[in-house]
């Protein structure tokens, strides 16, 4: 009894980008966690570097890593120790990595830059989920997958596809992560109206970009909205729909947003550890399939998690007046990126 009991709190967490500007403190906070026993670290290039680091910490959490030094993919300063069969080198890495996981995290992909478009990042983390899907499908296909590779509008359609054609899709069982979106709602939200921030929750539906994003400022709890103006409102839903241009421009080409995402992200695999393990009443903002908006298969709202993945869509819930106007905008944002997203599979297969 005692073993089962060890076995049902066992948590094996991988993140695929580990050794990225997301992917390392993310991984940092998922070893500080008590829920997780173990912190798998995938990458192409670093990551049994950054799993070396992160074991050093005190905290029970297991931190493994896997995938290529710097050596092995470069070789050393006379050419020695480079691998020369990368592709099978990583496919064996990413093998040992998946195997056993409960939850999967994506942020690896290309970050965004100044001046680079939705469609650069899409040429490349298109194919790479694509990828991941596949060697998700072959190792831990039951895991629950949060998506944070962008364009998520597209790279979560993207992942699912490609689990359909490897016969093992869920889609109780992939999410596409929005909560930074969340994180900032919060944040700015919470400043301008004089509410805790500790206490403040908003939800944001739709999807995770641009005018896709629409927080729900009628809805905040405790009660926000009749604090501000409502030039303010939309002021400020103008700053969440455009936080990650926010720090892409402040950063000034060194980088976007990884610390305020890998909180949000850990945030938001933590809440599905916390379902798997029968925590009851888990709600959170996901993209997630659905049919809430016809017009849309993909659409981010509350979902209340369980032990097996989605056990209830909670829909959009009431809409005030503008926020009706930003739903008919975000529905124009979302559907071509969903439609690109699933002939690229279609294209690709």
């Amino acid at each position: 009894m005692a073993f089962r009991a060890a076995l049902s709190l066992r948590s094996k967490v991988c993140v695929v980008g580990g050794a990225g500007g997301i992917g390392q403190p993310l991984s940092l906070l998922l070893k500080q966690n008590s829920l997780v026993s173990h912190v798998s670290v995938f990458d192409l290039v670093g990551a049994p570097g950054v799993a070396a680091d992160l074991s050093h910490i005190n905290t029970p959490a297991k931190v493994t890593g896997h995938g290529m030094t710097l050596t092995q993919f470069n070789g050393d300063a006379d050419g020695n120790g480079k691998v020369e069969d990368q592709a099978a080198f990583q496919a064996v890495a990413f093998d040992e990595a998946l195997t056993g996981c409960d939850v999967v995290v994506i942020p690896a992909g290309v970050p965004r830059k100044p001046g680079m478009t939705r469609q650069d990042l899409f040429s490349v983390n298109a194919t790479l989920n694509m990828n991941f899907a596949k060697a998700v499908a072959k190792n831990c296909p039951k895991a629950f997958i949060a998506i944070i590779s962008n364009p998520v509008n597209s790279t979560v359609p993207i992942f699912a596809e490609q689990m359909k054609i490897e016969g093992c899709y869920d889609p109780k069982r992939i999410f596409g992560v929005t909560t930074l979106d969340i994180v900032r709602a919060n944040t700015f939200i919470a400043e301008a109206a004089g509410v805790d921030v500790n206490q403040i929750n908003v939800p944001v539906i739709g999807g995770h970009a641009g005018a896709s994003i629409l927080p729900v400022i009628s809805r905040t709890t405790p009660e926000a909205k009749s604090k501000l103006s409502q030039e303010q409102v939309e002021a400020l839903t103008d700053r969440i729909q455009n936080g990650g241009t926010e720090v892409v421009a402040a950063k000034a080409g060194a980088g976007s947003a990884t610390l305020s995402m890998a909180k949000a992200g850990a945030d938001f695999a933590i809440s599905l550890v916390r379902a798997q393990k029968g925590e009851k009443g888990v709600v959170q903002c996901a993209y997630v399939e659905s049919d809430v908006v016809p017009e849309c298969k993909w659409f981010s709202t509350e979902v209340e998690i369980g032990t097996e993945g989605i056990v209830k869509n909670l829909g959009l819930g009431e809409l005030d007046e503008y926020e009706q106007k930003l739903l008919d905008e975000a529905i124009a944002e979302l559907k071509p990126s969903i439609d690109e997203g699933i002939a690229f599979v279609a294209e690709n297969n």
